[in-house]
């Protein structure tokens, strides 16, 4: 009874099945939208730099080991990278530079902005040189320079480490210093728009063998996709369990990362609410029209005995087969939706969420049973000696 009254008002039905399968497809499209684009935005907010730096706890300095274990906290899969660096003052044609040696393998990982012109340096004796100080001193990739470190020579001076050095005495305090030169080839020169452009940066073993010093770094970049409130959580944790660094979120990345998130899924979320808002009137119009057409039908098997049960039955059972309908043919069109919209505007393709398919299906049978209550009232109250009167 149910197909056979379905399929004798094919075009009312059409509409109503169209009306949840539009419905069902926003639903389905919007909630793979929900859970997925964050993770893609998070990815793109990595575009800006890290999220998240480590600094010393006692103004000293944080070694390997140290680094490695604070890093361990956040989980693996959501850890883009980490890049230590050490800051020193040096000297070039004997005027002051600041060196910052680093690790040139992840330093792209949470620096994904840093435009290099030549070759990211990939071993000892090579440097990246920042565009301002390449500028003041004419540099360009290939050329060469030495860097001069001076320090004082005490009894306790380890100069073993030095291959080539030289002893010189202070006249007016005859306090021994040495100067130990460092050769270095330029292999790409950086530009950022920021302060990284003042800085010469090596590699953290050319930078200990200048300074005959391997004290640790002073700072450490993280890039890790989480949001805001989670990402909260993990520094709490470093915080608790480390004596020797602090780790303290990059505020105008988070910020602003939360704020765009927030405000999207409020968006979804009140897109969702008006389209089923608008599928549920939809239904509920087309029910009522069909209703309107079958009054004489409904009057005579009243008049038969039917009872108002078996009446609501056969109408609330045809809005759960235009629901369940919907809801199946709305999940496949959902999912092609979100990817086309995911492949546009990030340029990767959606994950697919099986869970909700029977989400969407049981969202749209719930909707077209809301929508059919007001019509199968109407139905029930329909009176057998009006509608046949004069029959």
């Amino acid at each position: 009874m149910v197909l056979a009254s379905l399929l004798r008002r094919r075009s009312r039905m059409i509409v109503a099945l169209l009306a949840i399968v539009v419905g069902a497809t926003i639903l389905s499209g919007l909630g793979l939208i929900y859970y997925d684009v964050p993770r893609q935005m998070s990815a793109q907010f990595r575009s800006y730099g890290a999220n998240v730096i480590f600094t010393p706890s006692d103004n000293s300095f944080m070694t390997d080991s140290e680094i490695k274990k604070a890093v361990s906290v956040f989980p693996s899969e959501k850890t883009e990278g980490y890049t230590p660096y050490r800051y020193e003052n040096s000297k070039l044609n004997n005027l002051p530079v600041t060196l910052a040696g680093t690790d040139f393998s992840s330093v792209l990982k949470t620096s994904p902005y840093w435009h290099i012109t030549g070759e990211l340096p990939d071993g000892s004796g090579k440097t990246l040189v920042g565009k301002k100080l390449a500028e003041k001193f004419g540099f360009s990739a290939g050329d060469s320079f030495s860097l001069l470190n001076s320090f004082q020579v005490t009894e306790d001076t380890d100069l073993s480490g030095v291959p080539e050095y030289e002893i010189y005495t202070d006249p007016q305090t005859n306090e021994k210093f040495c100067d130990h030169m460092l050769d270095l080839r330029v292999s790409g020169i950086l530009e950022t728009g920021g302060s990284e452009e003042e800085y010469i940066y090596v590699t953290l073993d050319d930078l200990s063998d200048l300074m005959l010093s391997d004290r640790g770094c002073d700072i450490v970049e993280v890039s890790v996709a989480a949001r805001e409130d989670e990402l909260k959580g993990y520094l709490d944790k470093i915080n608790k369990t480390s004596d020797t660094l602090t780790a303290k979120p990059v505020k105008r990345v988070t910020a602003s990362e939360s704020t765009v998130l927030s405000k999207l899924e409020s968006l979804v979320l009140i897109v969702t609410v008006v389209v089923l808002a608008l599928t549920m009137i939809c239904v509920a119009t087309t029910m009522m029209a069909v209703i309107a057409e079958r009054r004489r039908e409904i009057g005579l098997r009243k008049a038969l005995g039917a009872l108002d049960s078996s009446i609501v039955t056969e109408f609330l059972s045809e809005g759960i087969v235009l629901g369940a309908v919907g809801g199946i043919i709305g999940s496949v069109l959902g999912y092609l939706f979100a990817d086309t919209v995911s492949m546009n505007v990030f340029s990767s393709s959606i994950t697919f969420r099986p869970l909700l398919i029977p989400v969407a299906i049981i969202v749209s049978v719930t909707v077209t049973g809301l929508a059919c209550l007001i019509p199968i009232r109407s139905a029930v109250d329909v009176d057998p000696a009006l509608v046949l009167k004069g029959e």
